[in-house]
């Protein structure tokens, strides 16, 4: 029987390609009733057992070289444990659970000795369990996927670029949402002004992030002029 199967089936979760909007929603809220309880482990599992192989896929399309991206969701496992902690609940957990991601990318990205042993651990063997089995199953996939020139044409652009192309068109993360996940690091919360405003700038960004790669793709004869 898959391993990955009895993790889901043990939370009562379902897997996360195949969860609908209302899935998502029902989990939002166990994990809230989780929380306020203070079973933070329990919060963890169940954060990494559903959102852990699409952040996974995320952080292995930033860092391209599986080992890098190992290091880095090794990291963002123990920095949502850390986070979990002092979450207020301003954004979902699965905004929450990027938003820590994509932080943990940048300090790595920033950090000239990232791969020096780190000191410490994760306070429970469970989770780290759970986090092996997600680089495992999900590593094995991304390596039997191959790009196609399009996949590469979007590669070619500015990290913080490919992170709005896959969280909006890969994620379907909303614009609020994007908002947050996309905040600078050590930025205070966003006001419900603030983050309509952000959400106006970045969706005006895509479409012309999209312009963009349209025109890069005629030039390279993946579209005709119509297209």
């Amino acid at each position: 029987m898959d391993r990955g199967h009895d993790v889901g089936s043990a939370f009562g979760l379902r897997d996360h390609v195949t969860m609908t909007a209302e899935d998502r929603g029902d989990l939002e809220r166990e994990l809230e009733t989780r929380l306020a309880r203070g079973d933070l482990r329990g919060v963890a599992t169940a954060v990494l057992a559903t959102y852990g192989p699409e952040i996974y896929a995320f952080l292995a399309a930033l860092h391209r070289d599986e080992s890098d991206a190992e290091e880095v969701f090794s990291r963002f496992g123990e920095a949502l444990w850390q986070g979990l902690q002092r979450f207020e609940g301003h954004a979902s957990f699965r905004t929450f659970a990027y938003a820590v991601a994509r932080k943990t990318s940048v300090h790595v990205r920033r950090d000239a000795a990232r791969r020096r042993k780190r000191e410490g651990g994760l306070d429970s063997a469970e989770l780290s369990g759970v986090m092996a089995e997600v680089r495992e199953r999900t590593a094995a996939y991304l390596r039997t996927t191959t790009r196609s020139r399009l996949a590469a044409l979007r590669a070619s652009l500015p990290e913080e670029d490919q992170e709005l192309l896959m969280l909006r068109v890969d994620r379907k993360l909303p614009w609020d949402e994007l908002a947050v996940v996309l905040r600078g690091e050590d930025e205070p919360p966003l006001s419900a002004e603030d983050k309509r405003r952000e959400a106006m700038r970045l969706r005006k960004k895509f479409q012309l992030l999209k312009d963009r790669l349209r025109e890069m793709a005629r030039r390279e004869g993946l579209l005709d002029e119509d297209g």
